[in-house]
């Protein structure tokens, strides 16, 4: 109820939280965080368990921050081990310029987690309680990061300097995969309850600079946004992932929907992504490390200062960490962020 009184651009009663919690809703359901990623009704199970049981907003993810590494043709492993958090690449789909020039589109329908990730969203799809209102989260990436999960990142940013026509002919194919996955979802789902979601760290001024976004990165995204917001979905999810500062110009041309959601990592103060999208939903952005290292008082402490910052954003806000919430954060932890929300978050 609180997330549809933001999306239709009234005030809630207090400020919702919705953390991005795949890995740390399967360890805390006793289940190995491979298992979040690779099959589909253990991670639904835990992700319903781990709202209801946290008063967290339930829209079902199954999504991973290397998409495009293993549905282009490279191969990826499963998380395992005490650090391991998401799928990781472990061999790129192309490895020189002149493979990404030949590379082609894969069948957007049985590429890499795709066909995974479908069977969930049927699963969720058929939630109609707990999750409003959206019960599939249609995860797509973001066309620059899909392009640099495709070589890694490290060529990505060598080979715009060197090798231009390679980068943009992946970016080409990035893009359109993207779009055709956003009608598959279209196809199967149509655009009621579904929210598409892209996130962004490849292209943050850690790896790229202001004018390498504004060629090689906002085109893109502008064109995959444009063209999924034409196909009739109302709002789009974006994480801004990372050190975003200077590119924030060139994302205030990206349609995000009516409303959109933007989500920030902590390198962002919520007041400044609230200038560039006045008419949006700000989601952000409490630093995921001091969940995962803080004592409990300090994350009690620091939730405070985000939610009382996020209150203050005109077109409504969400609490959430600055990027998924660490798997293995305690539960004294999580428990005081919750606290936190609860004791600032209401709106007078």
């Amino acid at each position: 109820e609180r997330v549809e009184a933001i999306i239709r651009r009234e005030k809630p009663d207090r400020v919702p939280i919705w953390p991005m919690a795949i890995g740390f809703s399967v360890l805390y359901t006793h289940t190995p965080i491979a298992d979040a990623y690779n099959k589909p009704d253990v991670s639904l199970a835990a992700q319903r368990k781990t709202c209801q049981d946290f008063d967290w907003i339930f829209i079902p993810l199954l999504g991973y921050a290397a998409m495009g590494g293993w549905e282009f043709g490279g191969e990826i492993k499963w998380p395992s081990g005490e650090f391991a958090q998401a799928p990781s690449i472990i061999r790129p789909a192309v490895e020189t310029p002149e493979d990404a020039l030949k590379l082609k589109m894969p069948d957007v329908k049985h590429s890499g987690i795709v066909p995974i990730q479908m069977e969930f969203y049927k699963l969720s799809s058929q939630e109609s309680l707990d999750n409003k209102p959206w019960n599939v989260a249609a995860c797509l990436e973001g066309a620059f990061t899909t392009a640099g999960n495709i070589c890694g990142p490290e060529k990505l940013a060598k080979w715009m300097l060197k090798k231009p026509d390679a980068v943009r002919h992946m970016l080409r194919l990035s893009t359109d995969y993207m779009v055709e996955l956003a009608q598959y979802y279209k196809d199967t789902f149509g655009t009621g309850g579904v929210l598409p979601m892209d996130w962004e760290p490849t292209s943050a001024n850690e790896i790229i600079s202001a004018k390498q976004f504004e060629e090689f990165a906002m085109p893109y995204i502008k064109e995959v946004h444009e063209k999924v917001l034409a196909m009739g979905f109302k709002t789009m999810f974006m994480h801004i992932c990372g050190e975003h500062n200077s590119n924030l110009p060139f994302w205030a041309k990206i349609p995000m929907g009516d409303p959109g959601i933007v989500s920030i990592g902590h390198e962002i103060e919520l007041a400044t992504i609230a200038r560039y999208f006045p008419n949006d939903v700000i989601m952000g952005n409490l630093e995921p490390a001091i969940i995962q290292a803080g004592t409990p008082q300090e994350v009690y402490q620091a939730t405070k200062v985000v939610v009382e910052k996020g209150k203050q954003c005109s077109g409504g806000y969400i609490f959430t960490p600055g990027c998924e919430l660490p798997p293995m954060a305690s539960l004294d932890n999580i428990r005081a962020m919750n606290n936190a929300v609860n004791d600032a978050g209401w709106y007078d």
